[in-house]
């Protein structure tokens, strides 16, 4: 006995960037996709295509978009929606963050991603979370999962001082040697993961691995049939990772010409990501990050737009990945972002935004060919949206647009969702600088007044602690340089 769903009279948009086509039907057998053409109507499938006893359940998308459902290429679960680095590595034990990836999943289906690759995880929580969601115990998209990035001294894994090193908790791991980084691969490997994320410098200031060290690590771990990516931000990592031979790389967001044709000939898929730095520098007053920072991502964002114009015109493929899982991009929020971001920085069409979202990252989910289009016989991951995204791909930001979820040919029937909390436990005892008698009585001529506290309010706060950032950036501080280290991912 099989299942069987009608969606009719939608406007199909394939996900490979063909126009769309109104008033098409889409028939599914299983979790395949059967057929998708005009005039399929209800009496002929029951009586013509079904066998006696599959059911059938029609869905009526009339003025409304079906599409492949997206896929995000760089989606952290379990990263639990930290405010700190700190808040991820040491104050979340393995248990509760386990818990939390599990509710991550589904507000993540319910916008719409019905598969996701995690390019970085806390301890195995992703494997566990991915077998979970297979065996119907967890709600969630298809994940294709890394362990802990692996990283150098000077990758962005390693983050404190050497008195701390590298807790256990932390969403990196260290490796300096080629036995060490052999060692990780093989074992992460044995552990069951998908593929190895290779963590370079953190904002592309310097090549942490060496080009010989990414191409061990690329090697032995396409050897034993897994995949591996790179976070590369700078020109000289991306390039010496195209020329490792990695299946893909995040970021790239400052390239050269040069750089950019070797790209575009080897054929690796770019995820530039760009979701995190956007929501930093757009909307970070919403929610306190110092000025400092916002300014530094906006700049990141300048410099990769004029390098994805570079990449684009090198004939590089782009596909699309949100680093949803922090505070700053929770999951379930902002998915969907990339495309707007994909269209304004690197000159995609709203179409070729859509297919990067889709056909383009299927590969990094390890279902190339199989996933991401709305085609006969692909894998029936389907999304129904109120709106119409070609003509302005915004509608998939809303997700009370996306009306209906297919993941796997089942339609998705959901609950009210839990609302996650940052887990925050860290001693903070303030965040605008030293309290130092001049903060509260000023200087030497006003004291001669009198001891009378400064009149003070929130907006003099913040006025305050965005000065101290801009100083401490001035100074190139070790302050400043760990309070960017959440964009460095």
């Amino acid at each position: 006995m099989e299942s069987w769903l009608l969606i009719t009279n939608g406007t199909v948009v394939d996900g490979a960037a063909n126009p769309p086509e109104p008033e098409t039907d889409v028939l599914v057998r299983s979790n395949r996709i059967h057929s998708v053409e005009r005039g399929i109507k209800e009496e002929h499938v029951r009586e013509s295509i079904m066998a006696r006893g599959d059911t059938l359940q029609v869905l009526d998308a009339s003025r409304k978009t079906v599409m492949p459902g997206l896929i995000d290429a760089h989606c952290h679960l379990s990263f639990g929606h930290g405010q700190s680095q700190e808040e991820m590595d040491l104050y979340t034990g393995v248990e509760l963050r386990t818990l939390r990836t599990a509710a991550s999943a589904k507000s993540v289906l319910r916008a719409g991603v019905t598969s996701m690759s995690q390019p970085g995880s806390s301890y195995y929580i992703g494997v566990g979370v991915r077998e979970a969601i297979k065996e119907g115990l967890v709600e969630g998209p298809r994940v294709f999962t890394a362990g802990r990035q692996m990283s150098t001294s000077n990758g962005i894994g390693d983050y404190y001082p050497d008195t701390v090193g590298v807790p256990d908790g932390s969403i990196g791991c260290l490796a300096n040697t080629p036995d060490e980084m052999k060692r990780e691969v093989r074992v992460q490997i044995k552990n069951g993961v998908d593929f190895i994320k290779m963590a370079d410098s953190p904002f592309g200031e310097f090549q942490a691995f060496t080009g010989d060290e990414m191409k061990m690590v690329t090697e032995l771990t396409q050897q034993m049939k897994r995949r591996v990516t790179i976070h590369a931000r700078g020109n000289d990592e991306t390039r010496a990772a195209v020329q490792a031979g990695v299946d893909w790389i995040m970021h790239s967001n400052i390239m050269d010409e040069q750089t950019a044709g070797e790209f575009g000939e080897s054929g690796i898929l770019l995820v530039p990501v760009l979701t995190l730095l956007a929501n930093l520098s757009d909307f970070g007053e919403y929610v306190g990050v110092p000025p400092g920072l916002r300014d530094g991502c906006a700049g990141m964002m300048e410099a990769s737009g004029e390098s994805y114009q570079l990449a684009r015109a090198a004939g590089v493929k782009f596909g699309v990945g949100s680093e949803s899982g922090f505070a700053i991009t929770p999951c379930g929020e902002w998915h969907a972002r990339e495309l707007q971001l994909l269209v304004e920085y690197a000159g995609l069409s709203t179409l070729e935004a859509i297919q990067a979202a889709t056909q383009n990252v299927a590969m990094t989910v390890g279902l190339d060919g199989e996933l991401g289009v709305i085609a006969e016989g692909m894998l029936a991951d389907i999304i129904v949206v109120d709106g119409d995204p070609v003509r302005d791909v915004r509608v998939l930001q809303e997700k009370e647009n996306i009306v209906a979820v297919i993941k796997d040919g089942d339609l998705v029937h959901f609950e009210d969702e839990v609302e996650l909390r940052p887990f925050q436990p860290a001693q903070i005892y303030g965040t605008g600088g030293l309290l130092t008698f001049e903060t509260v009585y000023g200087d030497v001529e006003h004291r001669a007044g009198g001891l009378d506290p400064l009149p003070w309010n929130g907006d003099d706060g913040k006025s305050l602690a965005g000065d101290i950032k801009q100083r401490e950036k001035a100074a190139g501080t070790g302050v400043y340089a760990m309070g960017q280290s959440d964009a460095s991912r």
